[in-house]
């Protein structure tokens, strides 16, 4: 797997951000899978550590990260971790969004933008991107394209799982 480096580092525990302002998670609105679709946004995983992730079905490294987020998920969700992957893929393409879930087997939270919206929302570079929020809703770091079992990014997500415990 290709990487391609930190964005971002941890950012200061005192809170303190750059041009004065919290470096709090902004919210997004995406839908569930459902057939009947449900508007999830970030307030439904309040006081929850999380790994926001944005990609799409025509994206191969997003294809290749997957199998290394699912075993993220397998390994913290027991500690109240959750992973939210928002795929922006265009409106007609759910039903291959739900393929491709039953597909790689993933139990975390997917949810659709089918108007990328997020991509305006968040800081989003590319795909895919994901962005690590603190329990109290703060974005802690940043990554595009992991390896999520590797022991520096179990340990990174591990320390934000036991802030605020």
């Amino acid at each position: 797997m290709r990487h391609l480096g930190w964005v971002a580092v941890f950012l200061a525990c005192s809170g303190a951000s750059s041009g004065g302002t919290a470096d709090r998670a902004p919210r997004f609105v995406a839908q569930t899978l459902d057939t009947t679709p449900v508007q999830r946004t970030l307030d439904d995983y309040r006081g929850q550590p999380i790994l926001l992730n944005v990609w799409a079905t025509w994206c191969d490294p997003c294809r290749e990260e997957m199998p290394s987020m699912e075993a993220l998920y397998q390994r913290f969700q027991d500690r109240g971790f959750r992973i939210v992957a928002v795929s922006i893929d265009s409106p007609d393409q759910a039903g291959l969004v739900r393929e491709f879930v039953a597909e790689h087997r993933l139990t975390f939270d997917i949810l659709h933008d089918p108007e990328s919206a997020i991509m305006g929302q968040y800081p989003v570079r590319g795909v895919p991107q994901s962005f690590l929020i603190s329990r109290d809703g703060r974005i802690v770091a940043t990554r595009f394209v992991a390896d999520w079992n590797s022991p520096a990014y179990v340990a990174l997500v591990d320390s934000v799982i036991a802030l605020g415990q």
